[in-house]
């Protein structure tokens, strides 16, 4: 599979986030995203968006939203991509994944060298989901445990002013909420 990207990418007949986004497309078909509402809401409302913040919780509970894993205690907390920062998010040791919010962990998020190399080569490794990050913006790599996760808060794209919640939604993924890609409109 990996040679056959390499082909492909090389001969420009696709490009890296093309392949991305299509296979998170297959995978996460038909699955509504509780943490695509929480980011959908806090870009329509201000007042919303500082209170999922300060208090990811809180906020999530006033739309009906659990944020803990069921089987035991966790704490979210989100992480605003802005201009200057762009936030990416791993579990070192093991897996720790919001998956309430987010749907079933993809498998590279519980690869080894996903794990490892996204602390070490954040920059690199975003450029092999093709999500290309300038080299001004700083990204800041955010470690789940067992007793705490995070999500991302994707900068909201330019041109969706006037959209509803519902086309808010449909750019927010799984991917982008990890912080491996960023909201594009088509």
């Amino acid at each position: 599979f990996k040679a056959l990207v390499k082909i492909l990418t090389e001969k420009k007949l696709v490009e890296l986030g093309e392949i991305r986004q299509m296979a998170e497309r297959l995978v996460m078909a038909g699955q509504d995203l509780n943490g695509a509402t929480l980011v959908s809401k806090a870009w329509l409302d201000d007042a919303f968006k500082e209170r999922l913040l300060k208090d990811a919780a809180s906020a999530a509970a006033e739309l009906g939203i659990a944020t803990s894993n069921p089987n035991a205690p966790t704490i979210l907390t989100v992480q605003e991509n802005t201009p200057q920062i762009h936030n990416l998010v791993v579990c070192t040791l093991c897996s720790c994944y919001p998956s309430g919010l987010l749907g079933i962990a993809p498998s590279w998020y519980k690869d080894r060298e996903y794990r490892a190399r996204a602390v070490r080569q954040p920059r690199e490794v975003l450029h092999e989901f093709g999500t290309n990050i300038p080299d001004k913006k700083q990204i800041r790599v955010h470690d789940s445990t067992a007793d705490h996760r995070y999500l991302v808060l994707p900068e909201r794209p330019e041109g969706t002013e006037g959209w509803t919640d519902d086309e808010l939604k449909s750019l927010v993924t799984r991917d982008t909420m990890v912080g491996v890609s960023i909201p594009t409109v088509n």
